[in-house]
């Protein structure tokens, strides 16, 4: 009996602590900045198409219509960014990912590399800025070095892309309108 006594305490103890830890478990968790920004992102699905302006301007591909497909993938993991234009055989696809708190983008260039890029929220959230993070594959040919993404409203945003060929960048502008 005396043991009883000894072990009730021991018992409650235990189970108050398992308790308070489990209502821990069940309170919301607030997003990071990332998965805002992801979310944010994931919120262009959809086709949009916008005429594309280079500076220097780039003759291959200044005016040209551009026609972008953005596409949630991966059970809601990934956001799938296919870029393409009239006469090309192929287009350059990126994906969007997190990565523990990390929001990041791999871009799959017709430059034969793929680099990636870390992306932040600005402080007013209307833009999403991707900096350079590392690239796999040769660079001789250049290499994707920035994106932004600016949200103006559901069916309006603007991509800005920055390529480097070698320490000189070609940027590209498109003001994007939904399509679908």
């Amino acid at each position: 009996m005396k043991s009883l006594r000894y072990m009730l305490p021991v018992v409650l103890a235990s189970l108050s602590a398992m308790a308070f830890a489990q209502s821990d478990a069940q309170r919301p968790v607030a997003p990071t900045d990332a998965q805002k920004s992801f979310d944010k992102l994931k919120a262009l699905a959809g086709s949009w198409e916008a005429h594309v302006t280079t500076v220097p301007q780039e003759a291959s591909i200044e005016g040209q219509l551009m026609q972008v497909s953005l596409r949630v993938t991966s059970m809601g993991n990934a956001l799938l960014h296919e870029m393409t234009a009239a006469g090309r055989p192929d287009d350059p696809i990126t994906m969007l990912y997190l990565d523990g708190d990390r929001l990041l983008l791999t871009h799959y260039c017709d430059a034969g590399n793929r680099p990636r890029m870390t992306g932040k929220i600005s402080p007013g959230g209307k833009t999403v800025e991707f900096d350079f993070l590392d690239v796999a594959g040769s660079t001789q040919y250049g290499h994707m070095h920035h994106a932004a993404f600016t949200f103006l409203d559901a069916n309006h945003h603007i991509e800005d892309w920055t390529f480097m060929v070698g320490d000189k960048p070609v940027r590209a502008h498109f003001d994007l309108q939904r399509t679908k």
